[in-house]
């Protein structure tokens, strides 16, 4: 099963897809907000993805902003909707994604395109996921 990584943004999503051992990941594609959901259905039916990660913007002292509660209002939204999928159970999680964007910029070496700033949310979604993916080995190799 696969992981697929989410960069919510207010025009922009970026995601990533891992490979099916969960080791390691991708950019995948940068969709409009606006079809968010139509992207997800296809891609959720055709993907055998068992865990959607999900950027949580908290600030840098750790806590919550405007920003934080939009997203995690969108994340609920997209879960209720898709937490099954063809009889599959689908995990949504929120995960760390504090200096994911500056982290995509920085791999560009700061280029400004309209392709290039389109791009690096989706770069941002395969950092946020490579965290997760990242945090899965090390605890595996704790047990």
């Amino acid at each position: 099963m696969k992981a697929l990584g989410i960069d919510l943004g207010d025009r922009w999503v970026g995601t990533a897809l891992s490979d099916g051992l969960k080791m390691t990941c991708k950019p995948y594609q940068t969709v409009d907000l606006d079809d968010v959901e139509t992207f997800l259905e296809k891609l959720l039916v055709t993907e055998p993805i068992s865990v959607v990660v999900v950027g949580y913007p908290k600030t840098f002292s750790g806590g919550e902003s405007a920003q934080t509660t939009k997203i995690v209002l969108l994340k609920n939204t997209l879960e209720a909707r898709f937490a099954e999928v063809k009889g599959r159970t689908v995990t949504w999680l929120l995960w760390d994604e504090r200096l994911s964007s500056k982290r995509a910029l920085d791999a560009q070496h700061g280029s400004s395109s309209p392709e290039a700033k389109k791009k690096s949310h989706s770069i941002a979604a395969a950092f946020i996921l490579q965290s997760y993916l990242d945090n899965l080995a090390f605890h595996a190799v704790e047990s």
